[in-house]
C-alpha cells in the first residue's frame, strides 16, 4: 500500500492531519462567496421607465408613483394584469393629461430610455448600474454563465498544473490571481471588464479549492475519506449562508464584491503552515522532502516511526507499482470513446452524463433562483444554504448502508416531485412555493453528493479518470445553462422550478436503469464494465469476449486495485461540485 500504510502509522487522521484539514476546509468558504455572490451582485429589483417629466438627477425620484400617474403612463398586460415595465405611453405628460381619468392611447407606447429602480430591497447592483433589464436582461444571465465557464476551464487548467508543478505553488498562485481579479471585478468601469474578471475568478475557485482539497485528501487515511469529503462540503454550505451576512451589512454591490474577496488575504498565511503533499513529492521522486513532511506530522501526533520502517513501507509501495508496470503490456491512452463503443457501457455512460447535467444545473439553478421567489430574499438565501447541512448529514448516515442507486434515485425523484408541485400552488401562497423549492434544494444536494461516488464505481479502472472528467464537463454545461433557465421566472415565477423538477424527476427514473454498485467488486476492465448490470443471452459474452479482451489488453492498469486505491475512489465524494 505504500503511503497509505504510512498514514495509518501516523494515526490515520491524527491531530496534525485534523488541523491541516480544518484550515483547508476554510478555503471552501471563500469559494462559496464567489460562486453565490452573483445572487446579490446581479440582483434585479422591480423597475419601471423614467417618465419624461421626471428629473433623473433628483433624489426625490421614487419607484412608487403616486395617484393616477402609473395608470396613465404604463400599458397593462392583459394576461398577467400587471403594468409593463419596459414601455410607457408615448404622450405629452402635461398637467392636463395627468389629471384625466383615462389615458389617450392614440400615439401607442415607446420603449424605456432610462429606468427607475425599487431600492427597498437593494441599494444597487450591477444590473441597475448598467441597466441589464428588458432587452438587455440576457446580459446578467450571460455573466453568470461565463463565470461557470471559468470554473470549467479552471478545473482543467489548474488540475493539470498542480499535477506538474505541485499542489502548494498552484494553490497560492490561484489565490493571488483570485484576489487581483476579485477586486478588479469590484472596480470594473463597465460590463465586459466585470464579466471577464468574474470569469477568471470562477477559474481560480478550482485552483484554490480543488487543489487545496487534494492536499487534504492525500493526508487522510482511507477509512476517513468519506467523512472528510462530506464535511468539507458542509464548510461550503457555511460559506453559502455567510454570503447573506455580507449582503445584509454591505449594500453597495461594488463594496460587496471587494468585501467577499478580501478574506482571501487570510489564506496567504498558509504558505508557512500548509505542507506540500507528500504523496505528490513521492510521485516526483522528491523522497527527502516527503520524508521531512511525514516526520513532522509524526512528531506533532506524538507517534514514533523509525526511518527504517518508514523507508520499508514506502519501498514496498514503490516495488508494488513497479512490479505491476513491469508485468503489464504497453499502455494505450484511454479516451471517452472507449465508454461509448459498447452498447451496455454506452447506455450507462449516457445515463451518468445526464445525471451530472441535471444535478449541477438544478443545484446552481435553485441556488441562484432565491431572489426570484419573492418575500424576504436574504432569508430565502440563508434557508437555501442551511438545508444543505441535513442533506450531507443524511449522506453520512446512509451512503454506506442503503446503496448508491437507492439514494440517488430517491433524492432526485423527491426533488422532482417537490419542484413540479409548484405548478399547483395558488399565487397568494408564495410561502408554499418557497417551502417546495427548499425541499427540492435539500434533495438535489444529497443526490449531487452521491452521484460522484456512484459514477466512480460505474466506470472501469482503466477509464475511470476519463469518465469522471467527461462527467464533470457535462455537469459544467448544466451550470452554464442554469442562469438562462432562471430568466424564465420573469414570465412565470415557478417556471424555472418546473423545468428543474421535470429534469430531476426524469433523471431519477432513468437512474433506476443503472446497476447498484454498493458492496460489488470493483470494475477493472472494459469487459467488466460492459458486462456489469447486463443479463447476457446464451453465448453472447463468448461471442464478444475476444474483442473486449483485445481492447483491455491495450491498458496496463487492468490489475485489481489495492485497498488504498479502492478506498480512494469509493470514499471520494462530490468534490467536483466545486
Amino acid at each position: 500500500m505504500g503511503y497509505d500504510d504510512v498514514l495509518i502509522r501516523l494515526g490515520d487522521f491524527g491531530k496534525y492531519q485534523k488541523i491541516i484539514y480544518f484550515l483547508i476546509c476554510l478555503t471552501s468558504i471563500i469559494c462559496a462567496f464567489h460562486k453565490l455572490a452573483g445572487v446579490f451582485l446581479l440582483a434585479k429589483p422591480d423597475y419601471r421607465c423614467l417618465l419624461p417629466f421626471e428629473d433623473p438627477n433628483s433624489n426625490a425620484t421614487e419607484y412608487e408613483l403616486k395617484g393616477n400617474i402609473k395608470h396613465l403612463a404604463y400599458p397593462k398586460d392583459t394576461l398577467s394584469d400587471k403594468y409593463v415595465s419596459c414601455r410607457y405611453y408615448n404622450v405629452d405628460y402635461s398637467e392636463e393629461y395627468l389629471n384625466q381619468s383615462e389615458p389617450f392611447l392614440g400615439n401607442g407606447s415607446r420603449p424605456c430610455e432610462r429606468y427607475v429602480y425599487d431600492k427597498s430591497k437593494y441599494l444597487n447592483s450591477a444590473v441597475t448600474e448598467w441597466n441589464m433589464v428588458c432587452g438587455r436582461s440576457f446580459m446578467a444571465a450571460a455573466s453568470d454563465a461565463l463565470f461557470m465557464s471559468g470554473v470549467l476551464v479552471g478545473s482543467i487548467v489548474f488540475g493539470q498544473l498542480s499535477d506538474k508543478y505541485g499542489r502548494k505553488p498552484i494553490f497560492f498562485t490561484s489565490l493571488v490571481i483570485q484576489m487581483t481579479f476579485g477586486i478588479l471585478a469590484g472596480i470594473a468601469p463597465e460590463y465586459f471588464t466585470y464579466t471577464a474578471s468574474r470569469f477568471v475568478v470562477g477559474a481560480t475557485t478550482s485552483g484554490v479549492f480543488l487543489v487545496a482539497y487534494v492536499i487534504a485528501m492525500e493526508m487522510v487515511g482511507p477509512k476517513k475519506r468519506l467523512y472528510a469529503g462530506i464535511f468539507v462540503m458542509m464548510f461550503f454550505s457555511f460559506g453559502y449562508m455567510l454570503t447573506a451576512a455580507f449582503a445584509y451589512f454591505v449594500h453597495d454591490w461594488r463594496w460587496l464584491q471587494i468585501s467577499l474577496t478580501l478574506p482571501s488575504l487570510f489564506f496567504m498565511s498558509y504558505y508557512w503552515i500548509i505542507p506540500e503533499s507528500a504523496r505528490w513529492l513521492l510521485s516526483k521522486n522528491r523522497r527527502e522532502d516527503a520524508l521531512a513532511n511525514i516526520k513532522k506530522a509524526a512528531r506533532f501526533n506524538n507517534m514514533e516511526i523509525s526511518d527504517e520502517v518508514l523507508n520499508q513501507l514506502l519501498d514496498e509501495g514503490k516495488e508494488e507499482v513497479k512490479e505491476n508496470k513491469d508485468e503489464s503490456p504497453p499502455a494505450t491512452q484511454p479516451s471517452v470513446f472507449d465508454l461509448l463503443r459498447y452498447p451496455n457501457l454506452r447506455r450507462k455512460t449516457l445515463l451518468i452524463f445526464f445525471d451530472w447535467f441535471v444535478n449541477s444545473g438544478t443545484y446552481y439553478g435553485l441556488s441562484w433562483n432565491t431572489s426570484k421567489l419573492g418575500s424576504n430574499v436574504l432569508l430565502n438565501f440563508v434557508i437555501s444554504g442551511a438545508v444543505e447541512i441535513p442533506a450531507y448529514t443524511f449522506l453520512l448516515l446512509t451512503l454506506n448502508r442503503w446503496g448508491r442507486r437507492t439514494i440517488l434515485c430517491g433524492c432526485m425523484l423527491t426533488a422532482g416531485v417537490a419542484l413540479l408541485l409548484t405548478i399547483l400552488v395558488p399565487k397568494d401562497m408564495n410561502w408554499l412555493i418557497i417551502a417546495l423549492a427548499m425541499i427540492g434544494k435539500l434533495s438535489i444536494t444529497a443526490s449531487y453528493g452521491t452521484v460522484y461516488i456512484f459514477s466512480a464505481e460505474q466506470f472501469p479502472t482503466v477509464v475511470r479518470n476519463v469518465g469522471l472528467g467527461a462527467s464533470s464537463m457535462v455537469a459544467r454545461i448544466g451550470g452554464i445553462l442554469a442562469p438562462f433557465f432562471n430568466m424564465l421566472a420573469d414570465i412565470w415565477v415557478p417556471l424555472p422550478l418546473i423545468i428543474f423538477g421535470a429534469m430531476a424527476f426524469v433523471g431519477g427514473l432513468l437512474s433506476l436503469l443503472l446497476p447498484e454498485t454498493h458492496n460489488r467488486p470493483t470494475l477493472e476492465t472494459i469487459a467488466d464494465g460492459e458486462q456489469f448490470g447486463k443479463t447476457p443471452r446464451p453465448n453472447e459474452y463468448l461471442e464478444n469476449g475476444r474483442e473486449l479482451k483485445s481492447i483491455d489488453s491495450n491498458y496496463h492498469e487492468t490489475r485489481p486495485l489495492n485497498a488504498a486505491a479502492k478506498n480512494s475512489h469509493e470514499n471520494s465524494n462530490g468534490q467536483e461540485k466545486y
